[in-house]
């Protein structure tokens, strides 16, 4: 992958996504093992101090003006509930990870949805404090690319 179309290496490699977990034991078997994130590493330090850093595939920073964020959460939910910060996860099936997150103490905000962008998404509040959508894809990107609405700014 390339930046902007160039011949140098990407400037980033890894996007890491830094959350302090109150009830860090709840958190680690929330995302590691309902979710079912690999454990890369864990460290721990003095005064109890520990970090578990969780691979969660390939990284994306999701940029939206408020507008935007206000319709997805009026696709996915009905109403306004995302903070400024939403964690998504693409999984395969959207509904059976979600039954999964709820038995593992998530709360469902919204069931799996399908948006008009064609992916089945779920809205949750899960441990540590963050609102997730969990999204299935229904379309390739490229069938998405011939839907209304899509492109790039590119």
């Amino acid at each position: 992958m390339t930046e902007q179309g160039n011949n140098h290496p990407p400037a980033v490699r890894q996007l890491r996504l830094v959350v302090e977990a109150e009830d860090y034991d709840a958190a680690v078997a929330f995302f590691r093992d309902a979710l079912g994130l690999p454990e890369q590493a864990a460290y721990s330090g003095g005064d109890g101090a520990r970090v578990v850093i969780l691979e969660a595939g390939r990284a994306t920073l999701e940029l939206a003006n408020s507008a935007q964020k206000r319709m997805i959460d009026e696709v996915e939910v009905g109403r306004q509930v995302a903070p400024r910060l939403r964690v998504a996860f693409e999984v395969d099936n959207s509904q059976a990870v979600t039954d999964r997150l709820v038995a593992a103490g998530a709360i469902e905000v919204a069931p799996p949805t399908v948006t008009p962008w064609q992916s089945l998404n779920a809205r949750l509040d899960a441990p540590a404090g963050l609102h997730l959508t969990v999204f299935q894809e229904l379309r390739t990107p490229a069938e998405r690319a011939d839907l209304d609405g899509f492109g790039t700014d590119a």
